[in-house]
């Protein structure tokens, strides 16, 4: 159970990764045996999320290595959160998966996560043993947004959009048009491995079916998507995070 997730988890300083010329990244690291379980954060969000600390501390219970970090701009990274983009934000991923680990991957990915982590599965096919998605979104600056936002972005180079989470969220033409030349939805996914796609059916950001259309997209034979009747975009109460853990500790790894 995830009751004492939270209170188990021991501090961690945050390491950052720096690169010439680009921000740097902060991350943490956990130690232990693989494959790596990597957490891929949705937009304007960080590795300090819910969803996030709650499988670091089951990793930490069980003796799993664990990533998590912040995309550039956000969370304690350095940069700028306005001049993110869907291929920057991508690249933070691999630069941080290249740099700090050579080994074998468990790639967990929510709502835009689950977009970087398709496209990052796809560019290092030979290390992602496994992919879960949780509210996956990939190609949501395509069906996303209304025509009027998208005109909108053109003639601005910015939206705010109200949140139920907080501040209204910000998208830049930069971000937008950079998710429209990496859609993915139009084409076979090249993704091989185990896949598990969780998704809440009272999602009011990615409606499920988006779940059970990419299922039908990616290559791999092996594929389940695990529908929560009662849940929302977040999946976030114990529950949806018992059954987080749960996927993660079953896949065929």
């Amino acid at each position: 159970m995830v009751s004492a997730t939270f209170r188990d988890l021991s501090p961690q300083m945050t390491s950052f990764l720096p690169r010439p010329g680009r921000p740097g990244l902060a991350y943490n690291l956990r130690d232990g045996r693989g494959p790596t379980l990597v957490f891929l954060p949705g937009y304007s969000s960080d590795m300090a999320g819910t969803k996030a600390v709650a499988l670091d501390a089951w990793a930490e219970r069980q003796g799993r290595a664990m990533l998590r970090f912040d995309y550039s701009g956000c969370g304690e990274s350095e940069g700028s959160f306005e001049e993110g983009t869907l291929a920057l934000w991508r690249d933070d991923a691999l630069a941080l998966i290249d740099g700090l680990n050579k080994g074998p991957l468990v790639l967990v990915g929510s709502s835009m996560g689950g977009w970087i982590g398709l496209l990052v599965a796809e560019a290092r096919p030979e290390r992602i043993v496994a992919f879960v998605g949780i509210a996956a979104a990939p190609d949501f600056t395509d069906w996303g947004f209304s025509q009027a936002d998208k005109m909108t972005l053109l003639a601005d180079g910015r939206l705010e959009r109200p949140s139920d989470y907080g501040a209204p969220l910000v998208t830049t033409r930069g971000f937008w048009q950079s998710g429209e030349g990496l859609r993915m939805l139009h084409r076979e996914i090249a993704i091989d491995c185990p896949v598990r796609l969780l998704h809440g059916q009272r999602d009011a950001d990615v409606p499920w079916h988006h779940s059970t259309h990419l299922a039908g997209k990616l290559r791999s034979a092996d594929v389940q998507t695990i529908l929560v009747k009662d849940g929302d975009h977040r999946l976030s109460r114990p529950q949806d995070l018992d059954l987080m853990i749960a996927t993660v500790a079953s896949l065929p790894v």
